[in-house]
This record gives structure tokens, sequence and C-alpha cells, in this order.
């Protein structure tokens, strides 16, 4: 046969749809977890920058009792679904600083920490360094030298002067508690001596309060991962703004935009109960990767927070399995952030505005990244007497002010627990477990790292307010008497 008469071969088909796309290449490439011994030494020493950082600059601690109250975390990598962080080692690098290898320094004047570890065995010293800014907290600037934004100082609406708490800050002593509750009081505070203090409130005022040698009424104290239930409830101030339609929406995360991405699938409330189903591959140091739960990374790495966590791979169906991970709500964070900017506003002093300063909070600040986004999901601080309005919010459905700034119903979907396998509810825990035996299994919480919480009673109308230093135990058995000798005493 001739050349000419030879058939063309039929076009192969091709291997990718070619339709075009209005919405880029697809998800980013996922971010990797270095989990190499050198990566989580990084992490482990601008951990403990952070920690003293909060201590000192931003909860005002002098440096003998930041010091004392001091307890290293080394950094572990993530695990899989069935695996809970259980970090070992903390003598050994308390050994370390005993000895000299670990050595920490403290610029008053620039409110910075940073802390140098010394092996000759493992090669280079690590160091990492934080500082803190008003308005920002601690921020891990890590190897960095300097932040990627400016922090200008924030403005806040300020409460006003001489109205009685909870719609302002004057507080009138209240009298003396009950003698069961005194007692339970006690009991707790020899137990927890970690604690900063405790305050039970209804919406009409302060019924108790009591702070141990180092915390104070106007002592700003951690909250860790109670910052989730704030996030939470600004995801429900945007609802009821108008800016956001409702949870069940696909979460309108700024890098989660195209629309043949498996992430469009998570919705606002999987990323609020922890079902999201995001996770991380983690490269170890051997060679090995693996598929990890992130928990703790953006407290220790001094990066883009948003960015970190919408770079996530989606691992489990969404919506299919409980996973607490930050990861979530730091695509939430994302989620506001887009939400303001997209209108023109600033984004720090929105943010602030949408809920807190609304409350009054005029002591809360959360942390800050370095790229300048204040992260979502912990490391927020506030005083006892801020942390409790958030409850007396909830106990009042929402309503503050004659103003209804959460929607009608948020509530009840906020602090209800997901449908099955866990007490989890939307950023905030429930008792159906039973962890605390003598309050209702109707009871709910914020709760944070090291057993920060505000606990929400709402059929008794009243707010539990809770701080701790970190790595302290406090005895929840005692705490539990608090509460149900309050419950007793003022329901």
């Amino acid at each position: 046969m001739s050349e000419q008469h030879r058939e063309a071969p039929a076009p192969l088909e091709p291997y990718f749809d070619r339709t075009p796309q209005l919405f880029g290449d697809g998800p980013l490439d996922p971010l990797v977890y270095d989990a190499s011994p050198r990566a989580l030494r990084q992490r482990t020493v601008n951990f403990a920058a952070k920690r003293l950082v909060d201590m000192r600059y931003v909860s005002g601690l002098d440096r003998a009792t930041a010091e004392r109250n001091f307890r290293w975390r080394p950094a572990i990598a993530p695990g899989g679904l069935g695996f809970r962080a259980a970090p070992d080692g903390q003598a050994e690098l308390a050994a370390a600083q005993r000895r000299g290898d670990i050595i920490i320094e403290m610029d008053d004047a620039d409110r910075r920490v940073t802390v140098r570890w010394n092996d000759a065995g493992f090669g280079k010293p690590v160091a990492g360094a934080a500082v803190a800014r008003a308005g920002y907290g601690g921020i891990v600037l890590g190897p960095n030298a300097s932040l990627q934004f400016d922090p200008q100082p924030v403005v806040r609406r300020q409460p006003e002067p001489g109205r009685a708490w909870p719609l302002g800050d004057a507080v009138e002593t209240p009298p003396a508690p009950p003698a069961d509750v005194v007692r339970a009081l006690d009991t707790f505070f020899a137990r927890s001596t970690g604690a900063y203090g405790i305050l039970i409130a209804t919406p009409e005022g302060i019924l108790c309060e009591r702070y141990s040698e180092f915390g104070f009424a106007d002592r700003p104290t951690p909250s860790w991962s109670m910052t989730k239930a704030i996030t939470c409830s600004v995801i429900g101030r945007l609802i009821q703004e108008g800016w956001l339609a409702s949870v069940h929406d696909p979460a309108p995360a700024p890098l989660w935009r195209d629309p043949r991405s498996i992430h469009r699938l998570i919705t606002l409330d999987q990323l609020l109960r922890m079902r999201s189903g995001l996770a991380f591959p983690v490269s170890h140091g051997d060679g090995r990767v693996t598929l990890g739960f992130e928990n703790s990374a953006v407290y220790q790495d001094a990066g883009d927070a948003f960015v970190a966590a919408q770079r996530s791979i989606v691992a489990t169906v969404p919506g299919a399995v409980f996973r607490y991970i930050n990861s979530g709500l730091n695509v939430l964070g994302a989620v506001v952030r887009d939400q303001i900017e997209r209108r023109g506003l600033p984004y720090h002093e929105t943010l602030y505005g949408l809920l807190v300063d609304r409350l009054g909070m005029a002591s809360y600040q959360h942390s800050a990244d370095t790229a300048g986004n204040l992260i979502a999901s912990g490391a927020g601080f506030a005083t006892l007497r801020d942390y409790a309005k958030l409850g007396v919010l909830y106990l009042q459905n929402g309503m503050w002010d004659d103003d209804q700034l959460l929607p009608q119903g948020w509530a009840d979907y906020a602090l209800t627990a997901t449908h099955t396998g866990t007490s989890y509810a939307a950023c905030f825990r429930t008792n159906t477990d039973r962890l605390f035996p003598d309050l209702p299994p109707d009871v709910a919480w914020a709760s944070g790292a090291s057993d920060q919480r505000i606990f929400i009673l709402r059929r008794h109308r009243l707010t539990v307010a809770v701080s701790n230093e970190t790595d302290y135990p406090m005895d929840l058995a005692a705490l539990n008497r608090v509460i149900a000798s309050a419950i007793a005493a003022w329901a």
C-alpha cells in the first residue's frame, strides 16, 4: 500500500479535562510537615520562646514567676487518626537548661525572648525567638530576624466608663459566698497550684471571684483553644451580618476556590465541629512519609498560619470522622480575613470590632503569626472578667445590650454536641460524657490547654471562667465541686 493511502492513526484520547476553568489550576501543593530531628528541635525552642513571651509580656508576670511556672514541651510529629500526643523529654530539656546547653535571653525593651539550644553532638546550635506586640499577643519569630508585617497600633473600642459589668467594667464587690462554695474554692486552689483564678457570674453580675498569689482581676491569662469559641462566635456574627449565609455552605476559603478541588466539599459546619478531614503529609528524618493530623504546629512554626492550613490535604471524607486539629479553625480565620478585606475594611480593627469589642472585652487580644494573621485556633488572652462576658452572651442566646449579635438559635447550634461519636459541639465541649459528674449533661464550655475553661450553664443562668498556667495539672474533681456548689447556692 502506498504511503498516500495509509490511514492516519486515531487521535489519542486526552488524559486530562481541558475544559477552561475560571479559578486557577486547582488546589495548592500540600504543605509537608518536616519531622526531622532538627526541625522538631527548632519547634521546641520556638514554642518555649512563645510561652515565655506570653507569660512575661502579655500576662505581665515577673521573670522569676514566669520561669518558675514555665514547663518545657518537646515538639512531636503529628500522628494518625488514633494518635494522641503524649510528649516526653521535659526532664531532659530541663536538665539541658541547668547544664547551660539551653540559654534563655529576655529583652524587656523589645519584649522579646530568644531560646538557644547548643548541643555539640547535634551540630549547629538552634535558636528560636518570639516577640510581644500590643494587640498581637506573643508572635513566634523562630529563626527569623523580623516579622513579615508591621504591627501598627490596633484601634479598639473601649467599654463605657463606670457602666456595670457585664456591659461595662465596673464591678461591685459581691457578698461573701456561702460556706459550701468557700470550702470548695479552698480545696480547688490547694490542689491546683497553677490556677490564676476562678470567677462565677450571672448575666446580672459577678457572684464570686478568687485569684491565686500570681493571679489578679486585671491580669490577662492564656486561653489557648478557648480562642476557638471566639472564632466560632465570629462566624456567627458574619452570618448575623449577612456576610455569610449558612454554616452548611462550603467554606469560602480564599485558596479553595477551584470547583474541581475536594476542598470545596468541606462546609463551615465541618470545620467548626472538627470533621473536615484535613491532614498533612509528614516527612520523617529516616525518609518515611506518613499521614499526620496537626495539632500544635501553628504555635511552633514561624509562618503564615492561614496559608499553611489551606494547604492541608483532605485525608478523610469531610464530615465522616471527628479529629481535633487546629488547621480547620485557621481555615476559618482565613475566611474571616477574606470577608473583611473584600469589603475594604481594616482587618485587625474589624475583627476585634465584630465581637470582643462589642462585648467590652477590652483586655482580650489574639496572638498573631509572623504574617500578621490573628490566629483563629488559640493563644488569645483576656482577664477572667472579660472571658465571662462571652459566657453571658451565650446565656442570653446571643443578645447583648438590646442587640442580637448572634443569629437566633446560634447558642443551640454551637453548644449542642455533634450527633455521634464525641461530646464536641461547634468549638465548644459538652458534658454528655459526664467529665464533670455532678454537673448536668447539657453544660457546655469553651476549652483550652491546661484546663482553661468558660462554662455555660444555660438552665441555671450561670457562667464560670477559670484559667490555669500551662502544664500545671488542675484538679478537675475539685473544679466539679466548685461549680456544683455554685449551682446549689445561686441557681
